[in-house]
This record gives C-alpha cells, structure tokens and sequence, in this order.
C-alpha cells in the first residue's frame, strides 16, 4: 500500500482539521460538515494525478487544442453516515463517477471495549475492474475498513483500490496495509499515534457521524 499523509506538509489542509479537532468550533454541525467536504476535495485533487489520462480534443471558436483528461472509471463508495460529506467533496471534483453505499457499525456485544463491525447494507454497481475509491473519515482500528472490502467480494475485482480519509491512527493504517492489495492508495490528511482502549483515535476528534449530522441512540 502507498500512504500520501499530508500530516507534516504545510497545506490549508491543517486549517480544516483544526477546526474539526477544537471543542469550541466543531459543534456547529454545519462547519464541520463543510470542512469534511473541503477535504475531500483537497485530496480528490491529489488523487487525480495518480489515473490514467487519455488525450481528447477540444473544439474552441477559434481552434482545436489537445488536452491530457482523466478517464473516469471511478465507483465511490461511501461508509454510512460519517462519510457522506467526503462523498460530496469527491464528486465535487469526479462529477461522473458511480456512487455506492454501505452501511458499517461497531456492535460492543457485552457493553464493554470489545466490538464487531457489522455490514448489513451495501449498494454498488459492479466494481469489476473499475477504480473503487472508499471514504472513511476515521480511520481507526481498520476493522471498518476490512469488512467493507470482504463485502465487496460479491461485486467483482476493482483493478485499483484508493482510501480517503481525513485522520487516521498508525495502528490502524498498519492494520489495513496488510490486508489490502499492494497497489492500494491511501489519502490522508492527518495521522495520530494512538487508540484508546475502546478503539477511538487519540486525539482524534470525536464521533465525526454525531459531529456531523446529530447524536443517535
């Protein structure tokens, strides 16, 4: 897997995170949910110099100009709910792409800190040999992700995987670089050292989901 961590690069990327990270700013839902979205589009942008171009030509009133174009082969997959601010940023930048939906949860069956990732929805064209690109804003134990990618195993084999995240812990990074194909790209814009015993990024920012849309039972 090649990780692109933008954590020690000097980028309005870390006035977005900032502000998700501080307690006196992130409660307004609104913000926080555009912030997500500005970074998704920050790191579509940097994603899109890693696809295969093709030449097209373009007919202007005076002329015709060759152009380098992406070919967009793309299937974003969004994990309900936290990730839906991600996904828009995304098509911000790939209008056309296919858009897929999959629901992952943690499930504590004694209450305490252990937990299972359940799948129970999933939504998706067929990824055969597309370009997936999956949104997970907190990238923590990588369970999540692991379970997502397995319940894939029915829609076909993607020729090239891409993770978009927003912050992520080494722990679970390390997790799902063994897990996943080699020519996986992960996008992230922050990375912190720890999980805490429940699994929740140390510092982090919270529960991104509640942060963006409200609290759930």
């Amino acid at each position: 897997m090649t990780v692109h961590d933008f954590s020690n690069e000097k980028s309005i990327l870390n006035q977005f995170i900032m502000e998700m990270r501080n307690v006196s700013i992130q409660n307004d839902s609104m913000r926080f949910r555009k912030n997500i979205e500005r970074i998704g589009e920050v790191l579509s942008f940097e994603m899109s110099k890693t696809l295969q171009y093709k030449t097209e030509i373009a007919t202007t009133p005076f002329g015709k100009k060759e152009m380098q174009v992406p070919e967009i082969d793309l299937v974003v997959c969004s994990i309900l709910r936290a990730a839906l601010p991600l996904h828009n940023g995304i098509l911000n930048f790939f209008d056309t792409a296919e858009n897929a939906f999959i629901s992952a949860y943690r499930h504590h069956p004694d209450g305490g800190d252990d937990f299972e990732v359940i799948v129970n929805y999933l939504a998706s064209p067929s990824i055969e040999g597309k370009t997936l690109v999956l949104t997970d804003p907190m990238l923590a134990t990588g369970k999540t992700l692991e379970n997502v990618l397995k319940a894939f195993n029915s829609h076909g084999t993607p020729k090239q995987i891409h993770i978009i995240s927003i912050i992520g812990a080494k722990p679970g990074i390390e997790y799902i670089e063994s897990i996943f194909p080699k020519n996986t790209h992960l996008w992230i814009a922050a990375v912190d050292d720890q999980l805490n015993n429940r699994g929740y990024i140390i510092p982090g920012l919270g529960d991104a989901g509640d942060l963006s849309f409200g609290q759930k039972l």
